[in-house]
């Protein structure tokens, strides 16, 4: 895994929509790539309001997958997917070596869907995975 960028920033606008926030609404944002000998296949970005954090520290993963934290999370509940075949909007083309085969993202909810932390996770996977398993275009 190869951290791309993290830090505070706002959220886009359906990412703001799908966590049922303010689009100008401060979030921690994280963007990785998943590789395979140093060939991305997939990049992935976690969006979660700064206001739900409440302590988790999660800007002290680095190199870690948010899986790693994730999946020890008690009470974690995941959303419906919502799957596209578009380009990931969060990481210029200039940075992608790839196309976008698909992407799926869905939120997290760690608590009550109000008043504990909603994360959204976002991955994006590429057509280097794609042609290296063989699957079909789209």
């Amino acid at each position: 895994m190869r951290l791309l960028r993290q830090g505070v920033g706002w959220p886009q606008q359906d990412e703001a929509q799908a966590l049922g926030i303010a689009p100008k609404r401060y979030a921690w944002l994280r963007e990785v790539a998943l590789c395979l000998d140093e060939r991305s296949w997939v990049v992935a970005r976690s969006v979660a309001p700064l206001s739900q954090l409440k302590g988790q520290r999660l800007d002290r993963l680095g190199e870690r997958s948010l899986g790693s934290w994730l999946f020890r999370q008690p009470d974690l509940v995941r959303g419906p997917l919502e799957v596209t075949t578009q380009s990931p909007p969060f990481v210029s083309e200039n940075a992608l070596e790839e196309k976008c085969a698909w992407g799926r993202r869905s939120v997290f909810y760690n608590g009550c869907k109000h008043d504990g932390l909603s994360l959204l996770v976002q991955e994006y996977f590429l057509r280097a995975m794609a042609d290296e398993l063989d699957l079909p275009s789209r």
